[in-house]
């Protein structure tokens, strides 16, 4: 095929497969080798052309996924392979931008563009005159937005072959234990178990959900305050997530709390006794500590004015004056919808001038015999384009660093002062969860462990609540028990305005007008991707800090996204608890553990530099050290995959470690030889 980047040096008839259109046992079991266990191809595309490569090939749309299988090589082609629930948009009204060098000529109409949660554009070019990319395309409108939960790929497996070690409930409750610093006593059936020290208790009353519906059923609060309390506060609260502890520092007693805006009501004037009581035994010592009392910080995530603007719906932020020893400090971290504009317009500038573009040509070009333009173009855009990726680029790495700023101040103050932290946002599910979650990794070096990251995303990811079906615009369970778009959450009262029109879709699925699907609702945003690009920071700031490497973080987004396994589906714990994901889903860290087994610790999700006893406290980087830079190993990897590698020094050693493994082969393998010609010479 000619690389030139002209369509119409396309020969179609030299890709047209001559296999059947119609998918049938044939086309069916061609396509064995390269399925999943239970995935079924529900429509195909031959002779189709990934532009972006310009690699004819078979593209298939299965239950699971749309998988392009290179003609060529006979091999699954990665970037034109995406699950389905990670594509976010789709379009087959595609128009090319033609380019200075190549000749003004009319470019087929069957194009099909598919724009990926995880920073990709594709664009897949069929056989003109034919029912192809209607089939494919039909297809994925229907599969990419199922009516119901249970119509994922993750419910397709038979329960009988999963094995999960524990329920989440149980690996929560042993992760309370061991901030405690006591051991998970052996429990026989039903049997609770009691936890307990000088300055809190574990909680059982919001084990039906009764006190906040997206909270886990066990909390640790305050020792001193009753159940009754804890009733009575979570009224003050939005959505009744009262402030409760997510860790604490069993020696010092201090403490990390988190919780949703206080419901102070239009004229900021609301009060509630048993809120406030609550907050203020945050920061309290022991009963025979004769030493000052705790400082108290309150930390609200948002932008001043956002506050105040939540106001207006009777929402906002504490008043210091009502809670003795505290300070309110405000972080500016922007909503939801500013986080996932952004992120859109870093991921069009990305693939506009990447080395591997949609549009089919290589963005590293010049322009060729026009003097007038002669160096003016560079890495796939004028010098002017540059500007505005500069503004584009600056805007996402600056929301990046505020998350991290803010986190490593709230470490500062629990690690340094023994302080008491209660950190919130407007619902306290988005930016909570970002900052307290962080915040956790800098202070406890088991969360920069295997096993204590996924007690990290367990505890204050899932069993906190965060909204993982809304932000990756899935369905989820309803009241009854059923499944369907509307989802169960609301927003809090400073957000009526910006809540999506959730029946717009229907109980039966996405709309069959191209331009109207965008497939993706007004509620999502890449919250998570954000958390793990400030851990990819903090990775190079402290190569020798974390167990884990930047491509074990890339492969854990990729499974969330990809919804393949039911850890990350629906809005909450109880959710899951209704649809019964544990018992009828496949386990995702079961499957990140297996890869890792599979490649011993030579494996690329682990990290060749960590060493536990260099950093075994708080991580608390300098505010002058918190400058970002792009994360290419996820952002880049698409459009400049080898660009994306180049500086991360994990790659480059599991590379050399493997050529070294097969030198290593091949000079064992070489000693033998010689070995067995001796012997045989000598006999």
């Amino acid at each position: 095929m000619d690389g030139s980047g002209s369509w119409d040096a396309i020969d179609w008839n030299q890709i047209e497969d001559p296999r059947p259109r119609r998918l049938g046992q044939a086309v069916q079991e061609s396509m064995d080798d390269f399925l999943l266990e239970d995935e079924a191809v529900i429509a195909q595309g031959h002779g189709v052309v990934l532009l972006n490569t310009r690699e004819a090939g078979t593209l298939s749309v299965t239950n699971f996924r749309l998988l392009f299988v290179s003609q060529a090589k006979k091999c699954v082609i990665e970037l034109g392979t995406i699950p389905l629930t990670t594509i976010e948009k789709l379009s087959d009204d595609v128009k090319l931008q033609p380019l200075p060098h190549l000749s003004d000529k009319s470019h087929p109409r069957e194009l099909l563009q598919v724009i990926g949660k995880d920073m990709r554009i594709i664009v897949f070019a069929f056989v003109p005159k034919t029912k192809q990319k209607n089939e494919v395309f039909d297809a994925l409108r229907r599969y990419t937005k199922p009516a119901n939960l249970w119509d994922l790929y993750a419910f397709s497996c038979d329960p009988s072959t999963i094995k999960n070690d524990s329920e989440p409930k149980w690996r929560l409750l042993r992760e309370y234990f061991r901030l405690f610093r006591k051991s998970l006593p052996q429990l026989r059936g039903a049997e609770e178990v009691s936890l307990s020290n000088d300055w809190w208790r574990l909680t059982r009353v919001n084990s039906s959900y009764s006190l906040c519906s997206t909270y886990p059923s066990e909390l640790i609060v305050p020792r001193s305050i009753s159940d009754e309390d804890l009733f009575q506060a979570s009224t003050f609260r939005s959505g009744k997530r009262l402030p409760v502890i997510s860790w604490c520092d069993a020696g010092s007693g201090a403490v990390l709390a988190r919780s949703s805006q206080p419901m102070v009501g239009l004229m900021m004037n609301f009060r509630n006794n048993a809120d406030e009581k609550l907050v203020c035994a945050l920061s309290s010592r022991t009963t025979g500590d004769k030493g000052s009392p705790r400082k108290l910080y309150i930390i609200d995530a948002r932008p001043r004015a956002n506050a105040l603007a939540n106001g207006a719906k009777g929402g906002g932020s504490e008043s210091s004056s009502n809670y003795p020893r505290s300070e309110v400090l405000f972080l500016g971290i922007q909503n939801i919808h500013t986080m996932r504009d952004s992120l859109s317009r870093l991921r069009d500038y990305v693939d506009a001038h990447g080395s591997i573009s949609s549009n089919g040509t290589p963005s590293a070009v010049s322009v060729v015999g026009d003097r007038r333009n002669r160096g003016s173009t560079w890495g796939g855009g004028n010098l002017n384009s540059m500007t505005s990726f500069s503004s584009t680029l600056g805007e996402w790495l600056n929301h990046i660093q505020n998350i991290l700023v803010g986190a490593s101040w709230i470490a500062a103050q629990i690690a340094e002062e023994a302080a008491a932290v209660l950190v919130h946002c407007s619902d306290g599910w988005d930016r909570t969860t970002q900052l307290v979650a962080l915040s956790c990794l800098l202070l406890d070096p088991y969360y920069r462990t295997f096993s204590g990251f996924q007690a990290l995303v367990e505890k204050d990811w899932l069993a906190f609540g965060h909204p993982f079906a809304e932000r990756m615009g899935v369905p989820t369970v309803a009241e009854n028990g059923g499944s369907q778009y509307e989802l169960l959450r609301q927003p809090s009262l400073g957000n009526l305005s910006s809540s999506p029109s959730r029946n717009a879709l229907g109980p039966s699925g996405p709309s069959s007008n191209a331009s109207a699907q965008s497939q993706t609702s007004n509620n999502s945003s890449p919250i998570l991707l954000q958390w793990l690009d400030c851990i990819s920071q903090l990775l190079r700031l402290y190569p020798c800090a974390f167990q884990f490497s930047s491509k074990f973080l890339v492969d854990f987004m990729d499974c969330v996204l990809s919804c393949r396994f039911g850890n990350f589906l629906c809005n909450s714990e109880r959710e899951r608890e209704q649809s019964g994901v544990t018992n009828s889903c496949r386990c995702m860290w079961s499957y990140l553990a297996d890869l890792r087994a599979s490649g011993g610790s030579f494996h690329e999700h682990y990290n060749p530099f960590y060493d536990p006893v260099k950093h075994n406290g708080a991580l608390l980087p300098p505010a002058a050290a918190l400058a970002p830079t792009l994360w290419p190993q996820f952002y880049l990897r698409w459009t400049c995959p080898i660009e994306s590698q180049g500086g991360d020094l994990e790659s480059q050693w599991h590379a050399m470690n493997k050529k070294y493994a097969e030198a290593l082969k091949v000079s064992i393998y070489s000693l033998l030889f010689y070995s067995i010609s001796v012997l045989l010479q000598h006999r």
